[in-house]
């Protein structure tokens, strides 16, 4: 199992991250809506607005998942906010990052990821909205697009949040 690199900007991507007081924070209506519609309109079984903290994952809003929080040394997420596009893992099984890895191999037997990093107005990538299945999937370019306005749209509940607090 490859365990996710540290961004660069790691410390300046928490400090924005813990500037919005959204962790460890109550389920919120506002934040929901967005993973069940997103579980509906990908056919997902799982929909997760998750934030990576330093050590973990925190998930601000789940839709098939009970889980608050994973380490982060085992998250798809971690990878994800390292770039800038779409993260995409087929087939979990088949991929040498991830066959091994605990939530590919045990519960929730995770075989397709897809996550949209969670971008803030700075730059700083503070999570995703993703996407799971326990079958190999693949998305279109029009559903990538998709699930990255759909992440923009997280992002600008947010900092719309952090401001009215």
């Amino acid at each position: 199992m490859q365990q996710p690199a540290m961004p660069h900007n790691e410390d300046e991507r928490l400090a924005t991250l813990h500037s919005l007081q959204i962790l460890d924070t109550p389920s919120d209506e506002r934040f929901d809506r967005f993973t069940r519609i997103s579980a509906r309109i990908f056919d997902m079984p799982v929909a997760i607005i998750s934030l990576v903290d330093r050590d973990r994952q925190w998930f601000k809003s789940t839709e098939g998942f009970d889980a608050e929080e994973t380490p982060r040394k085992f998250s798809f997420c971690g990878h994800a906010i390292l770039g800038n596009d779409v993260f995409e893992v087929r087939n979990a099984r088949r991929d040498p990052r991830f066959r091994d890895n605990p939530f590919v191999i045990d519960q929730p037997h995770i075989r397709f990821y897809a996550g949209a990093p969670l971008e803030a107005p700075n730059g700083h990538k503070l999570g995703t909205l993703c996407i799971i299945d326990k079958i190999p999937r693949q998305l279109s370019d029009e559903e990538k697009t998709m699930l990255k306005n759909l992440a923009d749209m997280v992002v600008s509940e947010m900092f719309r949040h952090a401001d009215t607090e």
